[in-house]
């Protein structure tokens, strides 16, 4: 939600997140060679299923790098309403004029 008080110049992290990313893939990938090396399967396992979670990120922040900047609103797109801060029954009552 828009509320106007954004940034104007404001832009994802995601060649940092992508470097994050490659880190956790080397390290998974590490992790899973020397555990399967030295017979400790359920630790293989877990670092691979580590590895394939990381590779699925990388991959999809490649994706939006690759994608570019999107449509975001101008400064003569006004916010939006703010949304009703509580729950209607915990409003409080309206009086009526009779």
């Amino acid at each position: 939600m828009r509320t106007g008080s954004e940034p104007v110049t404001a832009r994802s992290a995601l060649r940092a997140r992508f470097w994050l990313s490659l880190w956790g893939v080397v390290w998974a990938v590490f992790g899973t060679t020397i555990f399967a090396l030295t017979g400790h399967v359920g630790w293989a396992a877990a670092c691979g299923v580590l590895w394939l979670i990381a590779a699925v990120d990388m991959t999809m922040i490649l994706r939006h790098i690759r994608q570019g900047p999107h449509y975001q609103p101008g400064r003569e797109v006004p916010p939006y309403r703010p949304a009703e801060d509580r729950p209607p029954w915990r409003r409080p009552p309206q009086r009526r004029h009779s």
